[in-house]
């Protein structure tokens, strides 16, 4: 049997890349447990599909690989593979009984996979940290989130439990992909039956940077002022939209990232664009959605821009 490029289902069809299928990746962690249980609420709550994905890790293995039986460590680590699959499908069976489950395998890297997988999926969505991620943010998931198509949700527990209650909150910077990003955030505050908090920073420097005693706004009122006209602008189609999502305006003068944090430990799901206006040209995930990706209290939602 060969290694090379190998993708098996175990549990369904192997499904073509489908636009109404939601991909999870699995490790065998607690934290990909918690991944599975979020993506199957996902489907069972929008009748969409779901593939749960294993990729096999031999870089523990590559050191004096000539005296190694590979044939045989290969088997192993399917056979492993297979069990890994199996309890994530019966996870998500736990959340609905009626999901359209299918399972792989593969030999490529992880990342590399999900990213190839992203680009025709609903959603991409991982635990926050994998079985070799040290207790930190799991390289594979940052990895996702920078170069994924479709969105990348990170999902963070909080109190040793995934939260389904509270609202969805957004980053507005006014950047391109901040407008994607707002689109799906009411879609998904709409789905959900929440209001949306819509967090707005004038600058993207850190937190009381501007804010203190020599403040660089003159005049707090009139920035106030001007910053809800401009939130309001950025939210005006979108509420016509959906008029039934209630919005909560949240405006600060910096400190995105300490704010969208800060939230997160009160919201069920925050949803950011992976690049904003501060970010250097070619720069695939910002500073606010990385410490987001790394620290917050709740699923995280990176949106990457629309492809040109």
């Amino acid at each position: 049997m060969t290694a090379q490029g190998m993708q098996q289902g175990t549990e369904g069809p192997s499904a073509a890349r489908d636009a109404n299928a939601v991909i999870v990746g699995v490790d065998g962690s607690e934290s990909a447990e918690a991944a599975v249980r979020w993506a199957a609420r996902m489907c069972a709550d929008r009748n969409l599909s779901l593939r749960i994905i294993h990729a096999l890790n031999f870089s523990p293995y590559t050191y004096g690989a000539p005296y190694l039986d590979v044939a045989g460590i290969y088997d192993w680590m399917e056979d492993q593979g297979k069990e890994v699959l199996a309890r994530a499908a019966a996870v998500a069976r736990e959340v609905s009984a009626d999901l359209d489950i299918s399972t792989e395998i593969s030999t490529m890297g992880g990342a590399r996979w999900l990213v190839s997988l992203s680009e025709d999926s609903r959603a991409l969505v991982l635990g926050a940290s994998g079985s070799g991620a040290a207790g930190g943010i799991g390289s594979t998931a940052v990895n996702a989130a920078s170069h994924g198509v479709c969105p990348v949700v990170v999902v963070h527990q909080r109190d040793g439990e995934v939260p389904h209650e509270g609202p969805v909150v957004v980053g507005i910077d006014g950047s391109p992909t901040s407008e994607r990003a707002t689109g799906i955030a009411f879609e998904e505050a709409a789905q959900r039956g929440v209001p949306l908090v819509a967090i707005h920073a004038w600058s993207d420097t850190p937190h009381g940077t501007l804010a203190g005693g020599r403040s660089a706004i003159r005049d707090p009122r009139a920035f106030e002022d001007a910053e809800h006209e401009v939130l309001s602008e950025r939210l005006a189609g979108w509420c016509e939209r959906y008029p039934d999502v209630a919005v909560q305006r949240e405006l600060y003068i910096d400190g995105p990232r300490t704010h969208l944090l800060a939230w997160s430990q009160k919201a069920q799901l925050v949803v950011v664009g992976s690049r904003g206006r501060g970010g250097f040209r070619g720069l695939l995930l910002g500073s606010t959605s990385n410490e987001l990706v790394q620290k917050a209290q709740c699923p995280v939602m990176v949106v990457r821009p629309e492809r040109s």
